[in-house]
């Protein structure tokens, strides 16, 4: 079997199976791997084949009071992560990587090195966040004079970060903010170092904080970012800014948030209400 075998297999998975885009995606990835790098058989050209759509899905964004409601659900340090993700509009990734030089708790202001698109950028810190903040650092300073006793001296660089900073396992400033209570091996090295918190840490603390403020929306660490970009907007930022602090490379992506401002129906009242 070749390409136009793989395209009627792709075709029959939109007309017969109802597939997602993603699902249809991973499908066709999938079958290439598989003749490039098990069979090692040239599949060849794939003709055109129909494509699934993909739905246009508006946010899920969370009320200031069903923020608040959460907010007294949460303990540290996830309610300081949640802080930054619903007060800055970071990303959970972006979060859970922040390193301790990345924090300027003086300017009020955080670095988001290598974001999505492998874009830098600078946003705002929370008031709000600080005292967690503060005692974050405290903790993270204590593991890491733990781990100078115990001859650890490995922390998880990016990029070729590792072979210019060498030492940098060794000094405080490049230590997770958030980093866990454990140490582990370095699946890429072989060394044993302090990482980063895990994301089903963050997950499971927020679901148990909504479920706890009986919210019926299905909320996720991104919906705190959705939160943060619409609430701006709602209090008279002008788009360009929420673009910046986001990180968009393009002011379309943050337009979605205009369609989530008004209440239902673009904000038209029904005229049922005028009885």
């Amino acid at each position: 079997m070749g390409g136009e075998e793989v395209s009627s297999f792709l075709n029959y998975l939109v007309n017969k199976e109802n597939v997602s885009a993603s699902t249809q995606n991973q499908a066709l990835s999938a079958i290439i791997f598989l003749y490039k790098q098990i069979l090692d058989i040239d599949v060849g050209e794939i003709p055109e084949f129909q494509y699934a759509r993909k739905p246009k899905r508006l946010p899920v964004v969370l009320t200031q009071d069903e923020v608040k409601e959460v907010f007294k659900y949460l303990n540290e340090p996830h309610k300081t992560m949640v802080g930054l993700m619903y007060g800055a509009g970071l990303r959970l990734n972006e979060c859970l990587k922040l390193r301790m030089l990345d924090i300027d708790l003086g300017r009020r202001e955080i670095m988001i090195r290598r974001g999505k698109g492998n874009k830098d950028r600078r946003t705002l810190l929370p008031e709000f966040t600080v005292p967690g903040l503060e005692l974050v650092f405290g903790k993270v300073e204590k593991y890491h004079q733990i781990d100078q006793k115990d001859g650890i001296t490995h922390v998880d660089m990016p990029d070729a970060l590792a072979k210019k900073y060498p030492n940098a396992g060794k000094q405080l400033k490049w230590q997770f903010v958030f980093a866990s209570g454990n140490t582990s091996k370095d699946p890429k090295t072989g060394n044993i170092g302090r990482h980063h918190m895990h994301t089903k840490s963050v997950s499971r603390a927020i679901s148990n904080a909504v479920r706890k403020a009986n919210i019926m929306k299905h909320v996720t660490a991104h919906v705190f970012r959705h939160s943060f970009a619409t609430h701006l907007l709602e209090n008279g930022y002008d788009i360009r800014t929420v673009q910046e602090l986001m990180g968009h490379a393009n002011v379309n992506t943050t337009m979605i948030y205009t369609h989530v401002l008004n209440k239902g129906g673009h904000g038209v009242k029904s005229p049922l209400d005028n009885l």
